[in-house]
């Protein structure tokens, strides 16, 4: 597969262009994305599907443009894909001729089962989910699947879009109770299986909903992708957004560039939740560019990412790891270790997984420069860690990289993260647990080291002397009440905390 690779997605709201860099077999990352807002499906719905002139002529300003970025960026391969629009439209042949004909790009029209499929894959694969239905609400359809024990089930595609609610009932001066009723009655058609507990929020309404959520609660992460809450609690938001003059969306954390459609977006929205019987909502920072780019990539690995790949932590390794060393036994240290402690604390059945995580990124801070190398690692953590986790989790990772032998904590980044962290037991103790296996592993990546327990004091035994390690080991903060021994050929040294 080439190294980098572009997907153009034409939707009846939005062109865009991305560019993914490939890293290593599974490993990749987003280089560019351009984005312009073509409405190549307005007032189309008003005549029979056809595409109108000025749609056509936003459209293809917007794909001369990309033409030209993907000539600049020696661009390998390209997927140009186009929806709900387009495949409605009994004119796109000529669309499409002129396209090809003037700038080279060969355009696939996907149907609607196809960009639910395209939704499902990259939430699959870059969301921590193995069940839930995907909800993509575009200008002119919404297009769903049914995950279930990590399986696409089933795809659906309703003729329900922004643009076509809007210019069907808003532009008319129609009540949101007519728009409602048209909106319920093609939900009807959803097969009675459709129903979780989770939804998962693809597309640009979703996440614009989302945005707005995050500000008006003032949550601490700034990042879309993973963000999730809770149905019940956001329901009066949404109906909010529906009822609101389109002069006051901004009152309501909306950006003015979404003003125009976002209000037939909650509505459809909402309408699909209850439907659903949704209880929470988990917002995707992906979608179909993403699907088509990893239907590529993944096609010989059945559309998934194989056990125990996560492509942000290989996409992190593979830019910023330049040294390259062996971790086997960094590891096998960190796992005895966490065996050692788990029981002296409440632990929990993903805090070995998290160690392990940061213990993989733990030299990406140098390469910047070894100077405050944990600081570096922590913000390049929390930019890239994407993909895959919670919340949480890539919080808790990035405060463990930030992790330092005279602190077991940084407090002021847990006082702003608190309400997403596991309790401060939880971080003080995985952070002495990495702390203490870098500098044991750092100190002699080949010696044979264990753990054992004399009442509160933490017995290492190596094989090999570790000199430099004592010095070490005696500035590291500790646990409350805890002594480290470490018995390794020299004079035993006892600290207590």
């Amino acid at each position: 597969m080439p190294k980098r690779i572009a997907v153009i997605d034409i939707g009846s709201n939005s062109a865009r262009l991305v560019i993914f860099q490939r890293t290593s077999r599974y490993g990749f990352h987003l280089i560019l994305q351009q984005k312009s807002r073509v409405r190549i499906g307005e007032g189309a719905y008003e005549h029979g599907g056809h595409l109108q002139p000025v749609g056509i002529r936003r459209a293809f300003g917007a794909l001369h443009s990309f033409s030209h970025t993907l000539k600049e960026y020696k661009v390998h391969k390209v997927h140009c894909v186009a929806t709900s629009a387009l495949r409605d439209a009994p004119n796109r042949s000529q669309f499409l001729a002129l396209v090809r004909k003037r700038l080279g790009l060969k355009i696939k029209v996907i149907d609607g089962l196809k960009e639910a499929r395209y939704g499902a894959v990259a939430a699959l694969n870059l969301l921590p989910v193995e069940e839930g239905i995907t909800v993509d609400i575009g200008g002119g359809s919404t297009d769903m699947a049914l995950i279930q024990k990590g399986k696409i089930v089933e795809t659906v595609s309703l003729d329900l879009g922004t643009v076509r609610i809007k210019e069907l009932f808003t532009d008319k001066g129609l009540s949101p109770a007519e728009a409602r009723k048209y909106i319920r009655e093609r939900l009807a058609a959803l097969p009675e299986h459709f129903r979780s507990s989770l939804a998962i929020g693809i597309g640009g309404t979703a996440r614009a909903l989302a945005r707005g959520i995050m500000l008006r609660n003032d949550y601490p992460f700034d990042k879309i992708h993973a963000f999730s809450y809770s149905f019940k609690k956001e329901k009066d938001y949404l109906k909010k957004l529906i009822e609101s003059p389109i002069d006051r969306l901004g009152d309501l954390m909306i950006k003015k560039n979404r003003f125009d459609t976002i209000r037939e977006g909650a509505h459809i929205f909402l309408e699909v939740l209850r439907h659903l019987e949704a209880k929470e909502v988990l917002t995707s920072g992906v979608g179909v560019r993403e699907g088509v780019f990893l239907s590529d990539l993944l096609r010989r690995d059945g559309l998934r990412f194989p056990r125990g790949i996560n492509p942000s932590i290989r996409s992190i390794k593979d830019r910023f790891d330049l040294l390259k060393l062996p971790e086997g036994n960094k590891h096998q240290i960190g796992r005895r270790l966490f065996e050692a402690i788990r029981e002296r604390y409440e632990s929990r059945e993903e805090d070995l997984s998290l160690l392990n995580h940061a213990l993989s990124l733990s030299n990406i801070g140098k390469m910047l420069t070894i100077y405050k190398e944990h600081q570096h690692a922590f913000y390049i953590a929390m930019q890239e860690l994407n993909f895959g986790f919670t919340h949480s989790q890539m919080l808790t990772i990035a405060l463990l990289m930030r992790s330092k032998g005279d602190s077991l904590y940084y407090k002021p980044l847990y006082r702003r993260y608190k309400s997403l962290l596991p309790s401060k037991e939880v971080i003080k103790w995985l952070s002495f647990a990495y702390t203490l296996t870098l500098i044991l592993y750092e100190n002699s990546s080949e010696a044979k080291i264990s753990f054992s327990w004399k009442d509160n004091t933490l017995q290492i035994h190596s094989d090999r002397p570790l000199y430099l390690a004592h010095e070490e080991i005696e500035s590291l903060k500790t646990p409350k009440g805890v002594r480290i021994e470490l018995l390794d050929g020299w004079d035993e040294l006892v600290i207590s905390n």
